[in-house]
């Protein structure tokens, strides 16, 4: 197994497990992540994801084609409808992924931190989009996630380029939560999931449904969308819980239904 998947007191842990190849993704790795998103997305009890790599030099390296007999064309016609390794532009979890970004998040592994919802990110960790260096494009993601996230000059000079950045460099760019030295990347990763598990779960999977599943509408188009986890939030009994909590100035206790 290349991905190892662990789950207590409602946090999925998901850790891309070949430090050894700096947690690059072969095709063994993305059959398993695959297959851990699509469990996870049927899994009510889980109420937020942490993403990260195995070691403390690479979140992930990108696709590992050592060895592989694909062209780019057979690589690029290769089916990834949720981007690569299965997160840069899935819409189908609804639960809030944290990126714990431990190391170099480079080409494919940059993808991915793009389909986190929250990062935090160790300030010792590299970024880039790095393709076309080596004749490649970014095509499970970068191209058309990074333009949507930060200004346009920005996203063309990371990917005109193929340079790799550093964790401060981009800070200011708006693409982390929070950018920590590597000693404290667990506190503040536990710092977030705290916060995020004092919400009601029901209430967060409405929240990023109707973020990912309306970025291409209008706000007229997308607050007339009566989606289903809306609607799941709106009757359920977390609803009431929240209120009667409030006002007799204790914390809810959430059941998630």
């Amino acid at each position: 197994m290349t991905v190892r998947l662990e789950i207590a007191d409602h946090v999925a842990r998901v850790t891309i497990d070949r430090p050894d190849k700096l947690n690059a993704v072969d095709a063994e790795t993305e059959a398993e992540l695959e297959a851990v998103w699509r469990r996870l997305e049927g899994e009510r009890d889980v109420r937020v994801i942490v993403l990260t790599g195995a070691g403390d030099r690479a979140f992930c390296a990108g696709a590992d084609l050592t060895g592989a007999a694909k062209s780019g064309l057979d690589y690029w016609m290769t089916p990834r409808p949720h981007g690569f390794g299965g997160l840069s532009f899935r819409d189908t979890l609804d639960i809030p992924v944290i990126g714990r970004i431990n190391g170099h998040a480079l080409g494919g592994g940059f993808e991915m931190v793009l389909g986190c919802d929250i990062a935090i990110v160790a300030e010792e960790a590299t970024f880039g989009l790095t393709e076309p260096r080596v004749g490649y494009l970014p095509l499970d993601g970068g191209m058309v996630q990074l333009q949507r996230q930060v200004p346009f000059r920005l996203a063309m000079g990371m990917m005109l380029t193929g340079r790799r950045f550093k964790a401060r460099e981009l800070e200011s760019w708006g693409l982390f939560n929070e950018v920590v030295p590597r000693a404290g990347l667990d506190e503040a990763v536990e710092r977030w999931l705290a916060d995020i598990l004092a919400c009601a779960p029901l209430s967060l999977r409405a929240v990023k449904q109707t973020v990912r599943r309306t970025a291409h509408l209008t706000p007229r188009e997308a607050q007339a969308m009566r989606l289903p986890a809306v609607v799941d939030a709106i009757r359920s009994e977390d609803g009431e819980e929240g209120v009667r909590a409030f006002r007799e100035k204790r914390k809810p206790v959430w059941k998630g239904r």
